[in-house]
């Protein structure tokens, strides 16, 4: 895990403090998103367990979260994105973090995998 966070703050040229919550805000964006099969592959190729939250049966939120909810994929991509900046990241380097990361998922698990769970998560290609 720490050569991924090492890697993707390089890329970005942000700490590793920051890029380890971008990360985390990714993956587990990711793991709401796209197919549990294909997460799970990803997640234990790249030995990132650890930065994901444990699974929850609801996902709360109140009015927003059940607006957000609402949207599908497109809301979670934009909660994602508004935690992504509220962690004090640009839009720069939010697409670095998530071009490394994926980069870095496609020498670790098949790209096939990768091309699938990028395809499957609406919004996603939009900052990669």
């Amino acid at each position: 895990m720490e050569q991924i966070i090492s890697r993707v703050a390089a890329a970005a040229g942000i700490s590793e403090e920051m890029a380890q919550t971008a990360v985390k805000i990714i993956l587990n964006f990711l793991a709401k998103e796209a197919p549990e099969g294909k997460m799970s592959q990803l997640v234990e190729a790249l030995g990132v367990s650890d930065l994901m939250d444990a699974p929850t049966e609801s996902s709360g939120g109140g009015l927003l979260g059940g607006l957000m909810g609402s949207l599908g994929g497109m809301g979670g991509a934009m909660a994602a994105m508004n935690e992504l900046t509220s962690a004090g990241l640009g839009m720069g380097e939010v697409q670095s973090v998530a071009g490394e990361l994926v980069a870095a998922a496609k020498e670790n698990v098949d790209e096939s995998v990768v091309d699938e769970i990028v395809a499957a998560v609406p919004g996603l290609s939009q900052i990669l």
